[in-house]
């Protein structure tokens, strides 16, 4: 328990450092994080089984050479793939604004650094150390999000292309 309290007492540290942007950086890192894991469970849990049931309605077919029988397998494949892709340009594009975000910090920040300047003069730096903490800090933490995100929705990518192309092969093309 004293651990979850140093802990949480860093976090807000950190935080306080980086200024209140690094709460959308979280939250944006929270989101992109939720769909990823859904995506990886739907892959792993919900799409075998659509899978096996798109497979076994194919075979169970008696016509599978006709142009309507090609309509109904592109159909089956179409729907599986939107099923596959789901939530993918969300989670790319969290991926991209974590960044951005993290810029905006760096915006903020040096604002703060510019009017400490202007009220204070430059003569003091520890006056001006906090707001350039306020604009490093959020930068660095969009890009650790981003870095986080840009490896595994690479992957997950690759997983629903891959699945997709199994399925198409999985289903003969007379």
């Amino acid at each position: 328990m004293l651990y979850l309290i140093e802990l949480w007492e860093s976090v807000r540290d950190f935080i306080a450092a980086g200024g209140d942007v690094l709460y959308v950086v979280a939250v944006a890192l929270f989101l992109m994080w939720a769909f990823m894991i859904e995506r990886f469970w739907y892959l792993a849990s919900v799409y075998p089984k659509l899978r096996d049931e798109i497979i076994s309605n194919w075979d169970a077919r008696e016509d599978t050479t006709s142009w309507y029988a090609h309509r109904i397998r592109d159909t089956w494949i179409s729907q599986a793939s939107e099923g596959l892709g789901t939530r993918m340009l969300l989670i790319k594009t969290l991926v991209a604004m974590c960044p951005l975000i993290g810029l905006l910090g760096t915006v903020t920040g040096m604002i703060g650094v510019f009017e400490t300047m202007a009220a204070q003069g430059t003569s003091n730096p520890r006056l001006m150390a906090a707001g350039i903490s306020m604009a490093t800090i959020p930068t660095m933490a969009g890009m650790v999000a981003a870095l986080s995100g840009v490896f595994f929705s690479s992957r997950l990518e690759a997983k629903v292309k891959i699945a997709r192309e199994k399925l198409v092969d999985a289903l003969p093309h007379h």
